[in-house]
């Protein structure tokens, strides 16, 4: 399988698709020594440095492994899945668990960590998450998330904060779904506000366990006494409670 000359840009993209495409389709089984970089970079028409970006591109992907002094090794044929790409198919139980581990211990950490512009940022959250009763579901949502961001921007620990931040828009899909599915906000459209009072003046006032508390309690059963729904090859609805509608 001829790898054949690529078009001039984008160059390193267009290689390391090429090369992807051999390791792939089954012309290099993992194992598989690939040729030098002078060899692949003649039969792609581009420079070394073109080539040497490309494999880097694979190495990031999974696909192949550099060895000192004995050249690149294929040793996957199918590239890692990326945390994003994970968490769009996995199971909303699997999802829920770990956002509920994230957020429980980032409210105990925003409570005893917790600035004046903290307090006032969390305040303000739910201010507008109130304001987004009258809206739709997609700005309620919004607002609700942007409630707890603040709440695990006030823990001050840049893990936690990119965590939430990965599952942000895993997050707002599955809400948004859900909402519209169970009709949570048809007989109350600012639904879960006193939990999320709560969870504001636990923090406020430097109640980590509290806090915490408050926040465990309306996660143990996000979906209101309905089934959980099962995983299935599109993206599902994902959890929902009174303290995350």
């Amino acid at each position: 399988m001829a790898l054949g000359p690529v078009r001039p840009s984008p160059l390193v993209e267009q290689a390391a698709a090429r090369l992807r495409a051999q390791i792939t389709g089954g012309a290099w089984p993992v194992g598989t020594r690939l040729p030098g970089e002078t060899t692949l970079a003649k039969e792609l028409g581009v420079g070394r440095s073109t080539v040497r970006e490309a494999l880097r591109a694979l190495a990031g992907a999974g696909l192949v492994q550099p060895r000192q002094g004995s050249g690149v090794f294929v040793v996957a044929t199918e590239a890692a899945e990326d945390w994003p790409t994970r968490l769009r198919r996995a199971a909303v139980t699997d999802v829920y668990e770990v956002r509920t581990a994230v957020e429980v211990h980032a409210a105990r950490l925003a409570a005893e960590r917790r600035t004046a512009e903290d307090v006032a940022a969390i305040e303000a959250a739910l201010a507008d998450r109130r304001a987004a009763g009258s809206a739709d579901d997609a700005a309620f949502v919004d607002a609700d998330i942007a409630f707890h961001a603040a709440v695990v921007a006030a823990a001050h620990n840049p893990v936690l904060t990119d965590l939430f931040a990965e599952f942000r828009p895993v997050l707002r899909e599955g809400l948004i779904e859900l909402l519209a599915l169970t009709g949570l906000r048809t007989a109350d459209p600012d639904t879960g506000d006193a939990a999320h009072e709560a969870l504001a003046r636990a923090v406020s006032e430097g109640d980590a366990e509290a806090a915490a508390e408050v926040l465990r309690a309306e996660l143990a059963d996000p979906f209101g006494g309905r089934p959980v729904p099962s995983r299935g090859p599109e993206p599902g609805p994902h959890p929902v409670g009174p303290a995350a509608e």
